[in-house]
């Protein structure tokens, strides 16, 4: 490659020799404690690191709107329905993620919500605070349906503990392979899934079609006392009307990571319906994270540099 490469310290003091060998010669600007070491001028390729997020996204974003010739960006993130990407991908800029590097920490978090959902946990830890010696009545999570809308990296690894766990797992995606680790449908067979799902998982991109996929009308086809959760994107869902059925107590619960805004408003609901989970859309915030994002954009480098197709490459 002619151009430097941006990156964060972090990611040169960690892997400093995997880019050399990927990179050979390449030169960088660095993002060292809020300093651009080196000319943006010069950027042909950047990694968007876990590192700059969420904190520090304005000293990245900066350093690329002085970098006329970015040809590629790589990013930590798998999602990219930021406005930010899409006006990159306007400028012509390749994009690639890091999707996969979440999955089994955000898939355990969906098992969790779960868990906690069929075990009550909540009242039982209400009584552990009034040391009331209360007795709860669980939910076997064996033999019920798990359905998962979106078979990527998170929605295959929640699928696989799902069946762990003796769960029914199906799963929906565009076009079904047929070498899928479980009972897979088309996903136009949402509404078929929702009748009979007992917990119903969110791991789809969100983009035009999925924007309100479970709008009302679906979220009035879901089972009663069935649990949804959300490790997608808060569009997917229609708000107001998961609000309305959940407080109406059609449902058993929600386990949700992502929301229309975000953060949360103080003044939504969600914060103290008592069958709901909420987390700050980090349900995959695990330390191994930034280092498993990082080998990717390092695996992706060698072979930009080689002419040869990009892992994650956004279409």
């Amino acid at each position: 490659m002619r151009g430097s490469l941006l990156l964060s310290s972090w990611v040169v003091d960690r892997s400093d020799a995997t880019l050399r060998a990927a990179a050979p010669g390449a030169a960088r600007v660095v993002i060292r404690d809020g300093v651009v070491e080196g000319d943006p001028a010069t950027v042909e390729a950047a990694f968007f690191s876990g590192d700059f997020f969420p904190d520090r996204v304005r000293e990245f974003v900066l350093a690329l709107r002085d970098a006329p010739d970015l040809k590629w960006l790589h990013t930590f993130s798998a999602g990219v329905d930021n406005p930010f990407f899409a006006k990159l991908r306007e400028r012509g800029v390749r994009l690639t993620t890091s999707s996969g590097a979440h999955a089994v920490p955000i898939a355990q978090t969906v098992i969790w919500y779960l868990l906690a959902l069929s075990r009550g946990a909540e009242p039982w830890r209400d009584a552990q605070r009034r040391r009331a010696w209360e007795r709860h009545q669980l939910v076997d999570l064996q033999g019920l349906v798990l359905g998962v809308v979106g078979l990527g990296p998170i929605g295959l690894e929640v699928a696989r503990l799902g069946a762990a766990l003796r769960m029914r797992a199906i799963g929906l995606r565009r076009t079904p392979s047929g070498d899928e680790p479980c009972e897979t449908w088309p996903l136009a067979k949402l509404d078929e899934l929702c009748a009979i799902a007992d917990a119903l998982v969110l791991a789809i991109p969100l983009t035009e079609e999925t924007h309100h996929l479970l709008d009302a009308r679906r979220i009035a086809l879901l089972k009663p006392g069935a649990w949804l959760v959300n490790v997608g994107r808060g569009a997917l869902v229609d708000e107001p009307a998961l609000v309305e059925t959940l407080r109406a107590g059609r449902l058993g619960g929600a386990g949700l990571d992502v929301f229309e805004t975000e953060p949360l408003p103080p003044e939504s609901p969600l914060w103290s319906l008592p069958n709901v989970i909420v987390t700050p859309h980090n349900s995959g915030d695990t330390p191994g994270n930034w280092g498993r994002a990082a080998d990717i954009f390092v695996d992706n480098l060698g072979r930009y540099v080689h002419g040869e197709p990009l892992r994650n490459e956004v279409a």
